[in-house]
């Protein structure tokens, strides 16, 4: 019995202009009638139930530069005209061919029916020992599903017969398996492609499936491990990690990256000066915990206030993940910083240069060069790293302070302390709470599970401490008086002084949260001249 896919509205709509389209080209007297077909993964999500905005077009005879060409001149047709209004298709984006790209015959993409579409011809490949990127020819249907990456990738729905053919003779089974597996032998395989290593980790954890055995002793084998780090470029590498911590299964993705020893391939250092070993022995420790993190959920009885409980799990959520569901950004940071918990403690072992500025630390260095980073991430990783040690130290002299007093106003206990942690937040910046989990799954890593639970119920008193002292938003606080009127009122020209100035002002206003009195904070800093070098 062969395989149905049921379309949508759109989606039948594109079937029957693309079988327009080719039965126009096939009373055109240069041109045989092209069989088209739907490609790869759209054919793989609908199988899955899995909506679909992406739909490669595989054509049989043609580039599909021509065929999207022969599709606007169909479409000029009077008879298309009434069948098909012109706005159905959206502006032609020709890729040239370009073989150091990968692409030696010219493909077309645009839009059409609001679906992103592709066309572009059945190809197959045949690679060079020291390139990922194939010399491309026209192919059959059996050579192009051979040639993709994984068997449920190669699935393809053939438009004249509205049914999925399976060339590979083993995807539809691979995919009730759930189970990732190249068409070739996989050793091969990843030769020619060692990305294919990335994306096979990327679907099988998006997916939440597992990687065929044999697949994965090749892609742990040292010389396929060899030529991902020397013929991939690192872009590609942080394309496809950036991609896997974002979808749905990052948890599984580091596993995957950790248990077939790929961790030094991907996060890895090119100079040799500063390189070092880095230890990946306890990392499972820090993505273990992360996952119990983002999986907790508040119960029944603190959904209207996840931190009025006693779980310290559900209250480091709360505080540190804030609105994972409709706001996830807070859950990828938090995976990524994860990635590179094995680096943490590793230091510069370059000296600093001759101006006194201190190098990268080599964390920071592999978010740049060993993945391509842009430059938020590259600072988001350098910090976590550098506030490290601060962030545990503020954490442990706050949860050693004694309980607070009954006063009405819980957050005005410990007025000194009080300063000290909103001050330490400010310097920590607007990702605090991404850098503190950092902090929280390196000591993790660090730890024993023995002293795990004591660990979580340490960083929870915290959070909650700062709750109640109301300073989860003190990085935004802005300063009662302005550096200009500072220098006003102490007769001072502007200068270096003027930061360390509002620096005191805002741990005044931190130690008297009930106080918006501009001269009070003026007073302070007069009173503290000396410290600034104004006499």
């Amino acid at each position: 019995m062969t395989q149905q896919i049921k379309l949508n509205e759109q989606e039948a709509t594109l079937r029957q202009l693309l079988l327009d389209v080719s039965n126009y080209i096939g009373t055109l007297n240069d041109h045989p009638r092209p069989q088209l077909r739907f490609t790869g993964g759209w054919v793989r999500d609908k199988l899955l139930g899995i909506g679909s905005k992406d739909i490669d077009i595989g054509i049989d005879t043609m580039t599909g530069l021509q065929f999207g060409t022969l599709m606007n001149q169909y479409l000029e047709q009077p008879e298309a005209k009434a069948k098909h209004p012109k706005s159905v298709l959206g502006k032609l984006a020709k890729i040239e061919a370009n073989p150091e790209k990968s692409k030696h015959l010219e493909t077309v993409t645009t839009k059409i029916l609001g679906l992103d579409v592709d066309l572009v011809n059945l190809r197959k490949e045949t690679y060079a020992a020291d390139s990922r990127n194939p010399q491309m020819k026209f192919g059959t249907p059996e050579e192009d599903a051979l040639r993709r990456d994984a068997t449920v990738n190669a699935l393809f729905y053939n438009l004249d017969k509205s049914e999925v053919e399976d060339f590979t003779g083993r995807g539809l089974e691979d995919m009730k398996r759930k189970v990732i597996k190249t068409p070739l032998d996989p050793y091969q395989t990843f030769t020619d492609d060692p990305l294919r290593v990335l994306r096979a980790i990327r679907f099988a954890s998006r997916l939440g499936w597992h990687i065929d055995q044999g697949d994965e002793r090749a892609m742990s084998h040292v010389s396929i491990r060899d030529a991902l780090h020397q013929k991939i470029t690192r872009e590609r590498v942080g394309i496809e990690l950036t991609t896997m911590l974002k979808e749905s299964g990052p948890y599984q993705a580091l596993q995957l990256i950790d248990r077939l020893g790929l961790y030094r391939t991907v996060f890895t250092m090119f100079d040799d000066e500063v390189a070092q070993p880095v230890n990946t022995q306890d990392w499972s420790k820090a993505y273990n915990q992360l996952r119990t993190i983002v999986s907790a959920g508040p119960g029944p009885r603190n959904e209207e206030d996840p931190l009025e409980t006693e779980n310290a799990i559900i209250i480091i959520k709360a505080v540190l993940l804030r609105n994972p569901i409709d706001d996830p950004v807070d859950v990828y940071r938090s995976w990524l910083l994860c990635a590179f918990v094995p680096w943490a403690r590793v230091v510069p072992t370059v000296p600093q240069n001759p101006k006194g500025k201190l190098p990268s630390r080599p964390a920071a260095v592999v978010a740049r060069d060993g993945i391509k980073a842009d430059r938020h991430t590259v600072n988001l990783v350098e910090k976590a790293v550098i506030h490290l040690d601060d962030i545990v130290g503020a954490k442990d002299a706050l949860i050693n302070e004694p309980s607070a007093t009954t006063s009405p106003l819980k957050r005005k206990h410990g007025s000194v302390t009080r300063s000290e942690q909103g001050m330490a937040i400010r310097r920590w910046g607007h990702h605090w709470r991404n850098i503190v989990m950092f902090a929280l799954l390196t000591q993790t890593a660090e730890g024993s599970i023995e002293s795990n639970e004591e660990l979580l119920a340490g960083y929870a008193k915290w959070l909650i401490k700062l709750r109640d002292s109301d300073l989860l938003e003190a990085y935004k606080l802005t300063p009662v008086v302005t550096g200009d009127k500072l220098a006003k009122a102490l007769d001072v020209k502007p200068g270096p002084w003027v930061s360390k100035a509002l620096d005191m002002v805002m741990a005044w206003q931190l130690a008297n949260p009930d106080s918006q009195d501009a001269e009070a904070a003026i007073s302070e800093v007069k009173g503290r001249k000396k410290d600034l070098g104004l006499g």
